[in-house]
């Protein structure tokens, strides 16, 4: 393996792509909106409901929805606690998987087509690399800056949440259990479906628009799975999560297993 080539294509990836203002801009505003934005808003929401006199018949039939599962692990805590403590531990868990998956996209959305958009895509195709070195380079290239984002989020995350519990439940709420298993086993395995399926993508077609909004239909998934669950047709537990999490792991493998035995850069340099 040429592992030095191969850190120059990483390296490249992950730098061009922050340098346009349109593509690094939903980098920040995204994260800052979901990690920061919606705990602080609904910690305001139910503090100000708290100072209100909300009765606990209204935050009662709030909660009715709450699974006797989750309700086990809120027990001590009055109906607005628990209220806020299964939105912001159990409820919106489904969108911090969209931090994973949009970074490794974005990445991977101009790792091919952005090449040919760009007309570099000739210099790229004659490193000193093989097919395969060459795609594992732009697999590394997107799945890095989705960890990083994904982590750096957990940590936000849970900052915030914690903040926010210290003034209505009186002490810390993350991380737990539920969260380790979502920020370490299943982000990464988010951040891979969404750059094997961009990155394929991404090699076929010209431009990164068209890359980037195929390839974004990878995070429709995760958008049905909090739909679902704010409808209260599911939620989503411990043992459910991790199986979750395997899940994406086999279609990781079988979409770079794919990606392995169609790539080849002679063809796409037919096609430019």
């Amino acid at each position: 393996m040429n592992w030095r080539a191969m850190w120059a294509i990483v390296r490249k990836d992950v730098a061009t792509p922050l340098r346009t203002k349109a593509v690094a801009m939903p980098l920040i505003i995204v994260p800052l909106i979901l990690m920061v934005g919606v705990p602080a808003s609904l910690g305001s929401v139910v503090i100000l409901a708290q100072r209100m006199g909300v009765t606990t018949g209204d935050v009662q039939e709030l909660n009715s929805a709450i699974p006797a599962s989750v309700r086990e692990s809120l027990a001590g805590l009055d109906d607005a606690q628990a209220g806020l403590v299964f939105a912001l531990v159990y409820l919106f868990a489904p969108m911090y998987l969209i931090l994973p998956l949009m970074v490794s996209s974005v990445i991977a959305a101009d790792s091919f087509a952005g090449e040919k958009e760009r007309r570099t895509f000739e210099a790229l195709a004659y490193t000193p690399t093989t097919d395969h070195e060459l795609l594992a380079a732009k697999m590394i290239g997107g799945w890095l800056p989705g960890l990083m984002v994904s982590f750096v989020g957990f940590f936000v995350y849970t900052l915030m949440c914690n903040l926010v519990a210290l003034q209505v439940v009186g002490g810390p709420i993350l991380p737990n259990q539920f969260w380790l298993i979502l920020a370490f086993w299943v982000a990464p395995a988010a951040a891979g479906l969404g750059l094997g399926v961009t990155v394929l993508v991404s090699s076929r077609v010209n431009t990164f628009q068209e890359a980037y909004q195929l390839g974004s239909l990878i995070v429709l998934p995760v958008v049905f799975l909090m739909i679902g669950q704010i409808a209260g047709m599911f939620y989503i537990s411990t043992n459910l999560v991790f199986a979750f999490g395997l899940v994406l792991w086999l279609l990781d493998a079988a979409i770079f297993a794919i990606g392995a035995a169609t790539f080849k850069r002679t063809e796409m340099m037919a096609r430019l």
